[in-house]
């Protein structure tokens, strides 16, 4: 860690605290990720998910990890650094964002995802704080603490991911959830960036699920017999309501962008494209 300096700590989560560092040598600057767990060996180290996958994913909507350094027990994650986050990008607008800058954002989401899953991975933790960028120019996927390969066998926890992007078979309990689950996030935050608002803000797993329920509907059986499964496993019934368009709640968007938005936020995992 001698040739970076720290500059400023730039966030703090369960595994690692983010610092924002200059490298001694270029003067660039970089985010350090400094892990809150100890590691006695490199092994230990290289076996972590966020190190595993990282190595594997170098495709310019993905963060890159520069250099993987350890200190006696202490582990650094050496990344590029990026500007702000998705949220913080939001957080600043006062007014819509046009549909070109949406259209864009969610090309590079999709394009960083798909190339993800190509090689075998699913993100687990998609949500507008772990997407890096620089302005709405340029996105990147960051955070793959939780990323699992999607050959891995489950059972999986059912704990991953903000609850307001959490995919319904989560918030059900499933243990064998693969992809579609981020699929399903970026439908969440597509939506948001048509609004600057999330699209199920639910206050618990059951007030969410009663939330997509008033958008999309109740889930019929004959639609999604799993998730019907999934609710009868925990004592669970869905709330009874008739779908909602996304057209009335989201006015601004593209006859195109509803459809894509209809494609990722489907009951049914299978059907999510």
């Amino acid at each position: 860690m001698n040739r970076y300096t720290t500059l400023k700590q730039l966030g703090d989560g369960t595994y690692g605290s983010v610092l924002l560092g200059k490298s001694n040598d270029t003067g660039e600057l970089v985010a350090i990720k400094r892990m809150k767990r100890k590691f006695y060996s490199w092994n230990e180290c290289l076996n972590l998910s966020e190190v595993k996958s990282l190595k594997k994913l170098n495709h310019t909507n993905v963060v890159k990890l520069r250099e993987v350094i350890r200190e006696n027990t202490d582990l650094y994650l050496v990344f590029e650094h990026m500007k702000e986050d998705l949220y913080q990008l939001m957080k600043e607008r006062d007014k819509l964002f046009p549909e070109p800058v949406i259209r864009n954002v969610t090309f590079q989401i999709l394009q960083g995802l798909s190339f993800i899953h190509k090689r075998g991975y699913f993100h687990r933790d998609m949500k507008p704080e772990n997407l890096l960028c620089m302005g709405p120019v340029l996105v990147k996927i960051a955070d793959f603490g939780l990323a699992r390969e999607i050959r891995s066998q489950p059972p999986f926890t059912d704990y991953v991911s903000t609850r307001w992007y959490r995919a319904p078979e989560l918030l059900l309990k499933s243990t064998s959830y693969s992809s579609p689950v981020d699929i399903w996030a970026v439908g969440c935050i597509m939506a948001e960036l048509h609004t600057l608002v999330p699209l199920f803000p639910g206050d618990s797993e059951v007030d969410e699920i009663f939330k997509i329920c008033q958008v999309l509907g109740t889930p019929k059986k004959s639609v999604w017999p799993e998730g019907h499964n999934l609710a009868a496993s925990m004592s669970f019934r869905f709330p009874k309501f008739v779908a909602a368009s996304l057209r009335s709640l989201i006015p601004n968007a593209s006859h195109e962008a509803i459809a894509l938005m209809e494609d990722m936020l489907q009951w049914d995992p299978k059907k999510a494209s």
